[in-house]
């Protein structure tokens, strides 16, 4: 009877030993796992980071505070493609400026 007691605790422990070793990552799958891409913010931080070499104290947090807070400049407008074309053709006349207006504006 100890000796069947002894058996299925020996049997048990090992089941679950391997169960619960199945559960831990291998230091080998860690290390071969990829790289995640870094996120939009943290690009940003690199970035600006890397502006603010040589800056120290109060001038690089007022630095750093407007680098990352600044969006990205939004895609003009059709109108203010418009105003700034005009402004670059004004010297130009008839089919020339046509042809100006039409490129600018693609652009």
């Amino acid at each position: 009877m100890k000796k069947l007691l002894a058996l299925t605790t020996l049997g048990l422990a090992c089941a679950f030993g391997t169960a619960w070793a199945a559960d831990a990552p291998a230091p080998a799958a860690a290390a071969s796992a990829p790289a995640k891409a870094p996120t939009k913010q943290q690009s940003k931080m690199k970035t600006c980071n890397v502006e603010a070499k040589g800056m120290k104290g109060d001038e690089r947090k007022a630095f750093m505070k407007t680098c990352l807070s600044n969006k990205a400049e939004a895609a003009p407008t059709q109108q203010s493609k418009m105003k700034t074309c005009n402004a670059e053709a004004k010297d130009k006349k008839g089919a020339e400026r046509k042809a100006f207006m039409s490129e600018c504006l693609k652009k």
